[in-house]
């Protein structure tokens, strides 16, 4: 039979493991809503930019901007991978990073340059240890990232795309689909492609709108941003799919430690209880040693 106090103090450094888990359960838990909020606006900001571009097309006007356009035959490509800070959070680092890593070497065996940037401590050890070159690393990028934050990334790719530095970004992040429902994938955000051509309808030449000065113009205007929103939105949906890892990582660890305290307790009393019924008969032995 074990010791009991062997036991007892291996169920109170359980205890203080759950009262951590716990804890972080809480608090991804607290930073899940409101990087969910962050997420769900950002959706519906994108869906409008794409709607707005849909009727420049509806006008008649051939929707073309240098963003859109397909390179024959690219010659740099960069592959962004969004990933964490902080462990403890499931399989969430390790789906995007095998997905990452599967791109990576389709894109090394078509482009001739290929770089590979990396946002979040937990990408960065995996490469490294990989010994995967890395090329750029990002560590400041929280569970909060900001516009102003990822702006000066999207404005980076988007000069490089233009002077013709960059011929194709693919970003490896976790879509947020649903607090039920999240899935890895690789997203080729440049060349843009056919932006708002499905909701366009090929551009039937109605449209409700005036614009002025005149839709070319804003289309200018309109394709640069709607690719910072795209690439903010992938920021926002991986910190959103982190928090909702995270949080059911612990709760599940939380459960888990409750059941092993359980079982430890139940082996606890039957060992206290073997300990005490073995001291009872030394006693009643003693008594029956000085008696006779």
């Amino acid at each position: 039979m074990a010791n009991a106090r062997a036991l007892d103090k291996r169920r109170k450094s359980i205890r203080n493991i759950r009262k951590i888990t716990r804890t972080m359960e809480l608090i991804a838990t607290a930073r899940f809503k409101q990087a969910m909020d962050r997420a769900s606006a950002a959706t519906a900001f994108t869906d409008r930019m794409t709607r707005l571009v849909a009727d420049l097309a509806s006008t008649g006007l051939e929707v073309s901007h240098p963003l859109l356009e397909e390179r024959e035959q690219p010659q740099n490509a960069v592959l962004l991978v969004l990933t964490s800070n902080r462990g403890l959070c499931g399989g969430y680092n390790g789906n995007v990073l095998r997905l990452a890593t599967e791109r990576r070497s389709e894109l090394v065996a078509e482009v001739p340059n290929t770089r590979l940037e990396i946002s979040g401590k937990r990408g960065v050890s995996y490469m490294k240890y990989r010994e995967i070159p890395i090329d750029e690393t990002f560590t400041h990028f929280e569970d909060k990232p900001t516009f102003d934050e990822v702006d000066v990334l999207a404005s980076r790719f988007l000069d490089d795309f233009v002077v013709g530095k960059l011929d194709r970004l693919d970003v490896a992040y976790t879509r947020f689909l649903s607090s039920a429902r999240q899935q890895a994938t690789v997203e080729t955000l440049l060349p843009l492609g056919s932006l708002g051509e499905e909701e366009a309808g090929g551009g039937s030449g109605n449209t409700m709108y005036e614009f002025l000065p005149s839709a070319q113009s804003i289309l200018e205007e309109v394709v640069p941003t709607s690719f910072k929103v795209k690439l903010f939105k992938c920021f926002l949906d991986a910190a959103v799919s982190e928090q909702i890892a995270r949080m059911v990582a612990m709760k599940s660890a939380t459960e888990n430690a409750d059941e092993i305290i359980r079982n430890l307790s139940m082996t606890y009393n039957r060992a206290r209880q073997s300990q005490i019924t073995g001291e009872l008969l030394e006693v009643m032995g003693g008594v029956e040693a000085l008696k006779n």
